[in-house]
C-alpha cells in the first residue's frame, strides 16, 4: 500500500508477508515476499514475478534495497546478502553474517551499508563494477542494540530501528541516529512499541517515518503470524535523507 503525508491509504497489491521493496528506474516496484523467497514487479499493467530466489534462499527473503541501475540487494535467510540483476537473475554475494536486516546505498553508489541484527552492529561493503561487494568494514559497533530497518541522511549517518535486545522479553523500542564510529546523536523512544523500520521522505526528505508495532501485537503476531496493529509515524529532523531507498 502507499500512504501519502495526510495519513491517506492505497492498497496497491496483496501479497502474504511482503518485506522489502525498491523500485527500478522505469518506476515499477520491487517486493520482497517473505516467505515466498520471490521477488515480484509491480508495472501499471500487472504483476509479475521478476525472480525466484527458492534455490538460493533457503528459508526467507527480508529487506532490500535496489540501486540506480535496477540491481537489487536482498538479505536472506538471517546470513546472507543476494544480488539480483535487472533481467533477474541473482547471486550471493555476501555470507555468514549476523543477522542481516536492513541496507542503505549512499549518495555516491558505492557503499552498501547493512545492519547486523544479532551482531548488535552496522557493516559496511564497497559495492564492485559488476555489483559484487568487497569485504566488509565496521560503521559502527552498537552494543545492547539490536539494528532493525536503515536508511541514511546528508551527513552520512544513519537512522535505524531498535528493537528490545531480547525478543522474548518484550519492552520498548527506540530509534537512533548513528554516525560512522558508532557515535548516538539522537534517539527517539516507542514506549510500549516495537521499533521496526525508519525511512526519511516528503518533499524535502526531512520527515522522518517511523514504522512500529505494539509490544501485544508482536507477541500475537510470533504466535499467530498475524499483525493488526501497525503504525506509520512521522516526525521532523534537520538533516535530510540521501542515497538509496
Amino acid at each position: 500500500m502507499s500512504v501519502d503525508l495526510a495519513g491517506n491509504v492505497e492498497r496497491i497489491a496483496q501479497f502474504d508477508h511482503p518485506s522489502g521493496l525498491g523500485f527500478m528506474p522505469d518506476g515499477s516496484l520491487l517486493v520482497s515476499v517473505m516467505h515466498e523467497r520471490r521477488i515480484y514487479r509491480i508495472h501499471t499493467a500487472g504483476t509479475e514475478i521478476h525472480a525466484d530466489l527458492t534455490d538460493i534462499a533457503r528459508e526467507m527473503t527480508n529487506d532490500m534495497v535496489v540501486d540506480d541501475e535496477g540491481r537489487a540487494y536482498i538479505d536472506t535467510d538471517l546470513r546472507n546478502v543476494v544480488l539480483v540483476e535487472p533481467d533477474g537473475r541473482s547471486r550471493l554475494v555476501a555470507e555468514g553474517m549476523s543477522g542481516p536486516n536492513g541496507l542503505a546505498i549512499t549518495p555516491d553508489g558505492e557503499t552498501l551499508i547493512v545492519n547486523e541484527t544479532r551482531g548488535e552492529a552496522i557493516r559496511a561493503f564497497s559495492i564492485q563494477q559488476d555489483g559484487s561487494l568487497g569485504t566488509p568494514r565496521l560503521f559502527a559497533d552498537l552494543p545492547g542494540t539490536f539494528p532493525d530497518g536503515l536508511c541514511l541522511d546528508e551527513e552520512g549517518a544513519a537512522w535505524i530501528g531498535s528493537p528490545p535486545l531480547d525478543a522474548e522479553h518484550y519492552g520498548d523500542g527506540q530509534f537512533l541516529r548513528v554516525l560512522e564510529g558508532g557515535e548516538i546523536t539522537d534517539r527517539i523512544p516507542t514506549p510500549g512499541r516495537w521499533a521496526i523500520a525508519p525511512m526519511l521522505g516528503g518533499p524535502d526528505r526531512k520527515t522522518l517515518f517511523l514504522t512500529t508495532s505494539s509490544v501485544e501485537n508482536v507477541k500475537v503476531l510470533k504466535e499467530t503470524g498475524k499483525a493488526e496493529d501497525g503504525r506509520i509515524e512521522t516526525v521532523r529532523v534537520d538533516v535530510p535523507g540521501a542515497g538509496l531507498p
